[in-house]
């Protein structure tokens, strides 16, 4: 594990406030983007740092954060980059949810509820005015009061101006349309409520299958394809989906969420109804 940034010791201080005396522990710290779990008596907090181009994004993500009803957030900066603290949020993610399904099959009544859950969390979300931008297996949380969204870089009100360039997040669900804008333009690009179902619809196949949505090697793009490569094959719907269907009844109605055309998809709320009716 890393050592935490002396130069962001007022993160600390913000923690401390919170918490009491602190226990760190690293979370992630990649592409300057570092995230630590601070434990005290009084408390848990997460605190997140960002340095180089990701103090932009940190400091973005904590203005959504301080827009949103049912987070508080406590911003700062230090010399070369930013920081937020949060309280915590406790519960295990979606793909670890999923995870005995992967396993072997169990757990799918288990599973389908926090399918179900996610997907109402995202309607909310879409239904207060927000686009996430960045859904993924890891970024709901399954507590005792609900789901809860975390990772709030790239979202954004609908009536607010999009970020000013958008190259996308996780490319492997990246809705087609998306893809194409961000390669044809014009930027900014604005990130859609069907962006973020496509998203939602592949993030439950990876937690379903362990494996992205698209059949990568079916459309020779082998690992290692550079990013740029498989953002136009996925812009011209050049990749199959993939074939493998441990559980069918669940997949089949993802697979038409994401094969259909944008303006076909069905809402957040509609695929929860869609996944309600399918059988543990």
């Amino acid at each position: 594990m890393g050592e935490f940034l002396a130069e962001a010791r007022e993160a600390l201080r913000a923690a401390e406030a919170v918490c009491g005396p602190l226990e760190l522990m690293e979370i992630s710290n990649r592409r300057g983007s570092a995230v630590w779990k601070a434990s005290g008596p009084r408390g848990v907090v997460g605190i997140k740092l960002g340095t180089g181009e990701a103090a932009d994004v940190t400091a973005r993500e904590a203005a959504v954060l301080d827009q949103l009803p049912g987070y508080t957030v406590t911003a700062g900066r230090f010399d070369g980059g930013t920081w937020y603290v949060t309280p915590w949020l406790a519960g295990p993610s979606t793909w670890q949810v999923f995870r005995p399904v992967r396993k072997g099959g169990e757990g799918k009544d288990e599973a389908l509820a926090a399918a179900v859950g996610l997907c109402h969390a995202v309607a909310d979300f879409h239904a207060d005015g927000w686009v996430h931008g960045d859904l993924q297996p890891a970024h709901g949380i399954h507590g005792e009061d609900g789901v809860r969204l975390l990772d709030f870089a790239w979202s954004r009100r609908l009536d607010s101006t999009p970020w000013r360039a958008f190259d996308g997040t996780m490319i492997h669900l990246t809705a087609p349309e998306l893809a194409a804008r961000i390669i044809n333009g014009p930027q900014p690009v604005e990130t859609t409520r069907t962006a973020d179902v496509y998203a939602l619809a592949g993030t439950l196949w990876t937690c379903v299958t362990g494996k992205w949505p698209l059949d990568y090697a079916t459309a020779g793009l082998e690992a290692g394809t550079p990013v740029e490569a498989i953002r136009r094959a996925i812009a011209h719907r050049a990749v199959p989906m993939s074939t493998v269907m441990p559980w069918p009844a669940l997949q089949a109605r993802l697979r038409y969420v994401l094969l259909a055309a944008p303006d076909e998809r069905p809402t957040a709320a509609e695929l929860a109804k869609l996944i309600e009716t399918v059988d543990g």
